[in-house]
């Protein structure tokens, strides 16, 4: 039998029709539509594309939010043999969106009422787009577009009489048919166009069976964005291969409305688990804390004694209970029945669980997590990777970890020559497996770099453990490279300078083969506003400047010898000198992409001059005009 992804849901239909697939709020409540009704809107629907001329091979852009007709907009293009081309609807910049739909040569854009004066926007520039189908809304239609309802009404009138030739169509797909050109986030001048097959999909599927088993009854609200490679294999393929549920996001006037809607919609659908990124969880860590703070100080005091409790019991979770921690045991469930059973109330009282993927997942939020008793068990993939590669699960966990491997596949470690390390040691993580990606669509300079023999070549680095877990540190290619050819991946203390100060919301590190390393930083401007007013701090004189700086290079000397943090870094790493900037790295000015990471290369093109400043005796002082004059700016 062959493994794309129409047989893969013609199949759960067979064996789940009456369950409810999506859940959708259409008015005020929430609706079930059934694997029977999607299969029969997903064959009304690729009739009525039929119809229109779309045939196999031919690229189809997707722009719109999470919906049913997303998720049937793109199963009706695979049941056709073309390609989907999904699109984030973060994509704001013109030029992004122009590049991806030129780059892919496609003819076709289906986009929701919402997204739509994107396209318009650029529709002279379009030169392959034939025609754009609009998802929603009462927009008056212009020239070259259609309803999404006229083409699905087209297709259930015209069904009977070209079901044969559509049948025909889908069960011809062969697994190595390219199902979706994925494009990277924009980490480089183009973004690539990754070309998962029809196979890479169904086999990650498989693949993430070997991690968790999902029961026919698990239910999750898909928060993530549809087109996040994440939340597209799991959020939609493998509940549908299992026979279980998603919830959609209830679409606000605007993306914040939308987002504001998440609490609200977790309490209503109750999820089993959810799929989360970082910023996400530190939200809603954020949001417990300010809900414990408001009780008052007793409260508060009595929360942070229980999670000191739980983070000594629960130790990394796979050492949980064990040892004199057994003795704990009592006061946690105390705890547990008095304050952590209400917090898990407010995400609906079933929460199991959430699956953290996008990028790592700062060991603090786990251990939170993992104390309330709503464990956020850390993955690790790549879109070239369909993308899971590993992950932590209920039966198998490492805090800190990426988790244990997906099954069946391959994995070494190699140093810088492409040579396979020893157990233990790091180096770039390279895979090898049917969830591996074709390659690169129209780029075989970026093809032929990434995948050698079968292999992918991640850019990631990091080790095994001897249990079998696998820790990512970072990208292997943004190393910190000291003077004397020393490689040090910098995330990791990015990430703990940021958590572990109040003052600093972003930071980027930075030596390349320099005599010492340099730091960026932006400051949160809200907490230092708070506490210079607790301070009696001027935030409009020098003098407050100066109170702001010295903050600034405490929170950093705490790394240093002596300081509260020694011996977490080496000092060799920790910035010598900083840059106090006066913007932030957001996806406006082009420093972060559309999942929330940092570009590090643009932000190093973008502020070249400051850092360049760092290496002179006058930027190594704190206290330069430079970082006064960024202070003066922000305050």
């Amino acid at each position: 039998m062959k493994k794309t992804i129409p047989f893969l849901f013609e199949e759960s239909v067979q064996k789940f029709s009456n369950n409810i697939f999506v859940w959708e709020k259409i008015s005020s409540e929430y609706e079930g539509l059934k694997y029977h009704e999607i299969h029969n809107s997903v064959y009304n629907f690729g009739i009525g594309l039929l119809d229109h001329g779309i045939k196999k091979g031919d690229r189809l852009a997707l722009l719109a939010e999470g919906r049913s007709e997303w998720l049937i907009s793109e199963l009706s293009c695979l049941y056709l043999g073309a390609i989907d081309v999904p699109l984030s609807v973060k994509l704001n910049e013109p030029n992004e969106l122009k590049f991806r739909i030129n780059h892919s040569e496609c003819s076709w854009i289906i986009t929701s009422h919402r997204q739509l004066s994107k396209i318009r926007n650029i529709r002279t520039d379009l030169k392959s787009i034939k025609t754009i189908i609009v998802i929603g809304g009462d927009t008056d239609l212009q020239d070259g577009e259609v309803s999404y309802s006229s083409i699905i009404k087209r297709g259930a009138e015209i069904r009977k009489d070209r079901l044969d030739e559509f049948n025909s169509i889908w069960q011809s797909i062969e697994n190595n048919d390219i199902a979706n050109i994925s494009y990277t986030s924009g980490t480089t001048a183009d973004p690539k166009g990754i070309m998962l097959s029809h196979r890479n999909y169904t086999a990650n599927v498989e693949q993430a069976g070997s991690l968790l088993e999902v029961p026919e009854w698990y239910l999750s609200l898909l928060i993530l964005p549809w087109d996040h490679s994440f939340a597209h294999t799991v959020g939609l393929y493998t509940l549908m291969k299992n026979g279980a549920s998603l919830a959609v996001v209830e679409l606000g006037k605007t993306l914040i409305e939308t987002l504001k809607n998440i609490p609200k919609n977790i309490k209503e659908i109750k999820p089993t688990f959810l799929l989360s990124v970082p910023a996400l969880a530190k939200n809603f860590k954020k949001n417990i804390e300010k809900g414990i703070s408001e009780k008052g100080p007793k409260v508060e005091k009595l929360f942070n004694t229980a999670l000191e409790t739980a983070y000594k019991y629960n130790g990394t979770g796979w050492d949980k209970g064990k040892g004199n921690r057994v003795f704990l045991k009592p006061a946690l469930w105390l705890y547990d029945k008095i304050l952590f059973s209400k917090i898990r109330q407010g995400f609906g009282g079933k929460l199991e669980f959430f699956i953290g993927g996008g990028a790592l997942l700062d060991i603090d939020l786990q251990r939170f997590f993992y104390a309330i008793g709503i464990p956020m068990y850390q993955g690790y993939g790549l879109s070239e990777a369909a993308p899971i590669i590993s992950s932590n699960a209920p039966h198998k966990h490492k805090m800190g970890s990426s988790g244990f491997l997906v099954k069946p596949m391959k994995l070494k470690i190699c140093d810088d020559g492409g040579i396979e390390v020893n157990l233990g040691q790091k180096g770039e993580i390279v895979i090898k497996g049917e969830n591996v990606m074709l390659g690169y669509w129209k780029n075989e300079k970026a093809t032929a770099e990434t995948l050698k023999d079968g292999w992918l070549y991640t850019g990631d680095m990091g080790y095994m453990d001897s249990d079998g877990f696998l820790y990512v540190l970072g990208r292997f290619k943004s190393l910190l490279i000291g003077n004397d050819g020393e490689k040090f991946s910098p995330e990791g203390i990015e990430e703990t300078i940021v958590e572990q100060s109040p003052f600093i919301e972003q930071c980027l590190l930075y030596n390349n083969q320099n005599a010492y390393t340099v730091g960026l930083v932006v400051l949160d401007k809200v907490n230092i506003k708070n506490w210079a007013k607790e301070n009696n701090f001027n935030l409009k004189t020098k003098e407050g400047h100066t109170e702001v700086l010295k903050q600034i290079q405490t929170e950093i000397d705490a790394y240093l010898l002596d300081g509260v943090y020694q011996n977490m870094f080496p000092e060799r790493w920790l910035p010598a000198a900083i840059a106090v900037l006066d913007e932030g790295f957001t996806e406006e000015n082009k420093l972060i992409n559309s999942t929330m990471k940092v570009v590090r290369g643009k932000v190093i093109e973008y502020h070249n001059d400051r850092l360049n400043t760092l290496f002179t005796p006058d930027g190594k002082n704190m206290y330069n005009e430079l970082n006064y004059k960024a202070i003066s700016k922000l305050f």
